[in-house]
C-alpha cells in the first residue's frame, strides 16, 4: 500500500510572516519530526498569489497581501525545507484555499495501488480542510488522516471547529489535544 503525506501551505507568511501566529510556529517542531519520520510520497501545497491579490475575490475579503509568488513570504519556513531536503516530494502551487490538481496527482501516483493520505498544516479551517475534503470527496474509500498536533488554524477556536468538520465527514483525526471540561 502506498502512503501519502501531504503538507499544506507551510509558508513563511502563514508561519512568522503577513498572517502568521503563535500556534503556527508550535507546530512547525511537530511537522519537521513528521515529514522526517514519514516513509511514503509527499505533496507540498504552495497557497500562490500575484500581485494583484487585493483586487481578487479573496483579497478583498482578506485585505492581508500573503504568499506573493516569488517573495520571502511565499516560500516555505526554513525549518520544513531543511526537513524536505532528502525526501522524495512534489510541490503544488495553488491559487485557492483547496489543490483542484492535488486528487488526480495523488491517483496518477498511486497508479493501481491502494493508498492513505496524511495530512498537516495550515490553516486547518482554511486551506487544510478544503484540500481534506476535496481529497475525500474524490475518493471516499481512502482512509484520510489530518494530524492535528501538526496543524494551526487561524484561531484555536476555528482549528477545533475545523477538526470536527473533518472528523464528521469521515476523515480521521489524529493527535487532538483533550478537551478540557
Amino acid at each position: 500500500m502506498k502512503k501519502f503525506l501531504v503538507v499544506v501551505d507551510m509558508q513563511k507568511d502563514f508561519v512568522d510572516g503577513a498572517l502568521g501566529s503563535k500556534e503556527a510556529q508550535e507546530i512547525v517542531p511537530f511537522a519537521v519530526e513528521k515529514i522526517k519520520s514519514f516513509d511514503g510520497e509527499i505533496f507540498v501545497t504552495l497557497d500562490t498569489h500575484k500581485e494583484d491579490y487585493l483586487n481578487t475575490s479573496e483579497g478583498k475579503k482578506l485585505p492581508v497581501p500573503h504568499c506573493i509568488s516569488g517573495t520571502d513570504g511565499w516560500t516555505l519556513d526554513k525549518n520544513i525545507a531543511d526537513a524536505l531536503k532528502n525526501k522524495n516530494y512534489c510541490q503544488i502551487e495553488k491559487n485557492t484555499f483547496g489543490s483542484v490538481d492535488l486528487p488526480e496527482m495523488i491517483g496518477n501516483a498511486s497508479g493501481e495501488e491502494e493508498f492513505t493520505v496524511e495530512m498537516i498544516g495550515l490553516c486547518t479551517d482554511i486551506c487544510v480542510v478544503s484540500n481534506a475534503l476535496l481529497l475525500k470527496a474524490f475518493y471516499p474509500e481512502v482512509e484520510i488522516t489530518v494530524d492535528a498536533k501538526c496543524c494551526a488554524g487561524v484561531t484555536p477556536k476555528l482549528h477545533e471547529s475545523a477538526l470536527d468538520t473533518m472528523a464528521s465527514c469521515q476523515i480521521n483525526v489524529i493527535n487532538r489535544k483533550e478537551e478540557v471540561n
